[in-house]
């Protein structure tokens, strides 16, 4: 916003309240979407998911041009032949099992110098 050179100074609690106004957006957004996981027994929120939230109610009406690029699960299952209600496209292959996801290791802690006036 500052970069900007028509909108001047900012004061200093409006990224706060920005960004708790966008916290409250996508608590809002994504519970309704668990929501609907949930009523499909599902344990993941799909794009398809998020889709149905938001065409359901007026209040996200302004998203709807964002996820009608969002394929229905029949019309992708249909393309990637596969049948089994998975949408298809670009992303990471799901694995067969818990045991096959990448295991991420921890970081290392660095040893950092010693601090003077410590005994």
């Amino acid at each position: 916003m500052q970069a900007d050179e028509e909108v001047g100074k900012v004061a200093q609690q409006t990224p706060i309240a920005v960004g708790k106004a966008l916290e409250m957006f996508m608590v809002a957004l994504v519970s309704k979407s668990a929501d609907v996981a949930r009523e499909k027994n599902s344990k993941r929120v799909s794009a398809q998911m998020l889709k149905q939230v938001v065409e359901s109610d007026d209040q996200w009406d302004f998203l709807r041009e964002i996820v009608s690029r969002v394929e229905n699960e029949e019309k992708a299952a249909a393309a990637s032949g596969s049948g089994s209600g998975a949408p298809a496209g670009k992303g990471r292959a799901k694995p067969e099992s818990e045991s096959e996801e990448e295991v991420i290791p921890e970081k290392k802690k660095r040893v950092g110098r010693k601090k003077r006036g410590t005994a």
